[in-house]
């Protein structure tokens, strides 16, 4: 006859689960993101991309929150010197936000203004450099002609990096393998190898109507992936020529880093 079988022996209650044997694969899950700094960073993001300065319930309905918590942010970040209020209340960047930006490829920036300037001025255009940023292409800095009128392209500008011409840019001048890395594996849209090919990418109302672009791949070790681009409303222009003057700035860009521009030798 078979014994009977003994009771379950359940756990206290208060008692401190027992630790995986010595070996055992361990979970090793990432720690979830701090919502707060998330919050706070959003916050910096929403108030120097805006064409006007936000007020705090502005702030507060696109981060989802109540204006309470949008205001012990906002404390917070003006402490470091990173926001202020203007005299009306609404937010604005403040000087600490600049000595950031100056620490972010610092020497390339310092080294694309001067041809930044000058194309500016030459062409009538918006002119800046584009750097890599995940699944996003940001403007890192930006020149505007200093007569007549131009499409703005702000520092800090984002957009997808598939869309634009700068992002495909970008793109093309990293190697397959490389762009395959970065993008896990995601295949790139055919104008990438175009780009790789023809030197220079050409878009037209793909980040905003009216609005076309040129921009050259601007590759420099230890830099991010980058383009140098210029913007503009959309009309008939010589694209052919205006990507041979953008590859032109860029070589002395380059050079002023230690190398030439363009795409990856093949």
């Amino acid at each position: 006859m078979t014994a009977p079988a003994e009771p379950p022996v359940r756990a206290p209650a208060n008692s401190t689960p027992a630790a995986p044997p010595s070996g055992r694969a361990q979970d090793r899950s990432p720690a979830p993101p701090s919502q707060t700094l998330s919050r706070g960073l959003r916050m910096l993001e929403l108030v120097v991309s805006a064409e006007e300065p936000p007020t705090i319930a502005d702030v507060a309905g696109r981060l989802g929150v109540h204006r309470s918590i949008a205001y012990r942010i906002l404390r917070t970040l003006e402490s470091h010197g990173l926001l202020t209020r203007d005299s009306t209340g609404r937010l604005i960047g403040a000087p600490g936000l600049a000595v950031l930006a100056r620490g972010v490829q610092q020497d390339l920036q310092s080294a694309a203004l001067p041809e930044l300037t000058t194309l500016a001025n030459e062409l009538g255009m918006s002119a800046f450099v584009a750097v890599w940023g995940q699944e996003e292409c940001i403007t890192l800095v930006t020149v505007e002609p200093s007569r007549g009128q131009a499409v703005t392209q702000r520092p800090g500008t984002r957009h997808p990096l598939d869309r634009g011409a700068p992002g495909l840019a970008v793109q093309a001048g990293m190697d397959p393998e490389e762009l395959a890395e970065l993008t896990g594996g995601v295949r790139p849209r055919a104008e990438v190898e175009q780009t790789r090919e023809r030197g220079f990418a050409v878009s037209s109302n793909e980040v905003l109507d009216g609005v076309s672009a040129v921009a050259v791949p601007l590759r420099v070790p230890g830099h991010l992936p980058a383009a140098l681009a210029v913007v503009y409303a959309t009309r008939s222009l010589d694209v052919e020529a205006l990507g041979r003057r953008l590859a032109h700035s860029a070589g002395l860009v380059a050079a002023r880093l230690g190398r030439r521009p363009g795409p990856p030798d093949q």
